[in-house]
């Protein structure tokens, strides 16, 4: 009888040499699973200790909401084209839940809230939005309550009844030019935007309400002067903003909008900024700053974060409340000092001549 080893087949070597990287990789894999874990006996794994060091910190320097943006409807009645907060619902929340988030928001430190959309002045008639200024001024006694509209819907009413609550007013103007105003989508059928602009400047003036005007620069006014036209309107603050891309609002498969055909360069952007440098009320906001800088609540009173270039929700703060909503918004704050967030708010503090 032949008692020599057996040579194996090169196949069965092939397959006992797989076998074996396979118990080694899985040896190994099951420790590092153990470790990561916090599975050992007597230790902490580096992973957990370094979310929680991460969960401490968030709670010994938690974000404060000094200035919050809420925009209680998504519904406009204006369709513009690089519009980027779309009517992607018809979603408002009841006037005395939305009260009951405003004040979570100044018990948690809120100084300034902004009401947004759509357009604030759809809903109701401007009764909704006019009631929660009241609130925020009389009740909450904030430093600033601030709207921003096409103005489309503004009624001198509305001044009479609300302007005294009101700190600022903010209008949205693209173009000195109505036919510049109808490609880029701000307005509504044959009423002329530029009319309904002027008529507010002279009711802010009446009801001691301080105005300012907002304009995105685009591929269809990049180009325009308008220096003559800020200066005589003279409003607190002229914001000029980048037209900015959002997936999901303005950008993408889901959007409502298609703004990829407005978009401009950073050159185009800063040929702008500095045809208008003799403006000195003029706030530059480009894409960089724009993105992570604002404390941005949906309709449900959840913070969005865009950090990625699309809107992620938190949970509401009427659910969870504030601190822990607050967690996801992707709040910058040094941005937000940097684009010059913070001034001075409050028309009494103004010293405004009217």
């Amino acid at each position: 009888m032949d008692f020599s080893p057996a040579v194996s087949s090169p196949r069965l070597l092939l397959r006992r040499f797989i076998s074996t990287i396979y118990c080694i990789f899985k040896s190994a894999f099951s420790k590092l699973t153990y470790w990561t874990t916090g599975a050992c006996k007597g230790t902490n794994s580096f992973v957990s200790s370094a979310g929680d060091k991460l969960d401490q910190n968030k709670d010994q320097n938690p974000t404060i909401p000094t200035s919050v943006n809420y925009h209680f409807t998504r519904k406009c009645n204006y369709r513009c084209g690089f519009c980027f907060h779309t009517a992607k619902t018809s979603f408002v929340l009841p006037l005395e839940e939305a009260k009951t988030g405003l004040k979570l928001l100044k018990e948690s430190g809120m100084e300034k809230i902004n009401f947004s959309g759509g357009e604030p002045f759809l809903h109701n008639k401007g009764e909704f939005v006019g009631k929660l200024v009241q609130y925020c001024k009389q009740d909450l006694q904030l430093p600033s309550v601030s709207i921003v509209s096409n103005g489309s819907m503004i009624k001198e009413e509305w001044f009479q009844k609300y302007g005294f609550y009101l700190d600022i007013l903010a209008i949205s103007c693209d173009s000195f030019d109505e036919a510049t105003n109808q490609l880029i989508g701000r307005t509504q059928g044959r009423k002329s935007h530029l009319d309904n602009l002027f008529k507010i400047c002279s009711w802010c003036k009446e009801y001691k309400v301080a105005l300012k005007i907002n304009s995105v620069i685009n591929i269809f006014n990049y180009d325009e002067d308008m220096t003559q036209q800020i200066n005589l309107i003279n409003p607190v603050r002229w914001k000029v903003f980048q037209c900015l891309l959002i997936d999901g609002e303005n950008a993408g498969e889901t959007a409502l909008r298609e703004a990829e055909r407005f978009v401009i360069s950073d050159q185009q952007f800063q040929d702008f900024l500095d045809r208008h440098s003799s403006v000195t009320c003029l706030v530059p906001e480009s894409n960089e700053k724009m993105r992570n800088s604002y404390l941005i609540l949906d309709e449900y009173m959840r913070f969005l974060d865009c950090r990625e270039g699309r809107k992620d929700p938190s949970k509401s703060i009427l659910d969870v409340g504030v601190k822990d909503a607050i967690r996801f918004s992707g709040f910058d704050e040094k941005m937000f000092l940097k684009r010059g967030g913070k001034y001075v708010w409050s028309k009494a503090d103004m010293k405004l001549e009217w």
